[in-house]
C-alpha cells in the first residue's frame, strides 16, 4: 500500500517525481531518498532509522518515472546546447534536487541501470541501489537482503555518502553496520 498522496503533488507525480515526505529543518546532516513504486516504503523505513538512530534527517521523493525525469532531462540539455546565446533551463529534477541538501540515494526494485539513467541531471552525489543479477530468494525481503536494497542497506548507503562529504564520522558507518546485522564478507548479489 503506498502512502497518500501529499496535496499539490499532481504536477510532480507527471513530470517523474514528487515530495512525498519533508525533514525537519535543522543544521544535521542531511539525505534525499529516492523510491520508486513499492520499495517506496523501504526508503520511507530507511529515513525513519536514519532520523532515529543517528539524527540524519532525510527528504522523501517518491519516483513515478525515471524514464520521464531522464526525457525532459534530456529535451533541457538539448535546448540549452542548440540555444547557447539564451539563458539556460533547468529540468524539472535539477529544479527540484538544486536547493536540496545532501547526496541523493536512490532505491529501485529494478536493474540500478534503471534509476541509473538519470545520473547526469542530479546535481551532487549520487547513488543508486538495485537489483542486479540473479534473485535466488523466496520473498520480497529476502530478495531485498540479498540485493542490498531494503531498509538497511539504503540507510548504510546514506551513512556512507555522508561520510564520504565530511558531513558525518566515517566511523558512523561502521556502527550502522553493526547495528543493522550486515555481515561485509556477504557475497557480492552482482556476481554470486
Amino acid at each position: 500500500m503506498q502512502p497518500p498522496l501529499p496535496e499539490g503533488s499532481e504536477a510532480g507525480i507527471l513530470k517523474g517525481m514528487y515530495l512525498l515526505r519533508e525533514g525537519p529543518g535543522g543544521e544535521r546532516p542531511r539525505v534525499q531518498l529516492m523510491g520508486s513504486g513499492t520499495i517506496l516504503r523501504e526508503a520511507i523505513e530507511a529515513a525513519d532509522l536514519l532520523e532515529n538512530d543517528f539524527g540524519i534527517e532525510s527528504d522523501l521523493w517518491s519516483v513515478t518515472s525515471f524514464g520521464e525525469l531522464r526525457r525532459e532531462g534530456l529535451e533541457v540539455e538539448r535546448w540549452n546546447t542548440l540555444h547557447p546565446d539564451a539563458a539556460p533551463r533547468r529540468s524539472y529534477l535539477e529544479g527540484a534536487l538544486a536547493e536540496r541538501a545532501g547526496p541523493v540515494i536512490a532505491a529501485t526494485d529494478y536493474v540500478r541501470a534503471h534509476a541509473d539513467q538519470i545520473r547526469a541531471f542530479v546535481p551532487g552525489p549520487y547513488r543508486v541501489l538495485g537489483t542486479d543479477g540473479f534473485g535466488r530468494s523466496d520473498t520480497r525481503a529476502r530478495l531485498r537482503h540479498f540485493f542490498e536494497v531494503n531498509r538497511y542497506f539504503i540507510a548504510i548507503a546514506a551513512v556512507h555518502s555522508l561520510a564520504q562529504e565530511g558531513a558525518v564520522p566515517a566511523a558512523m558507518v561502521q556502527r550502522a553496520i553493526e547495528k543493522y546485522g550486515i555481515d561485509p564478507e556477504k557475497p557480492n548479489p552482482v556476481t554470486n
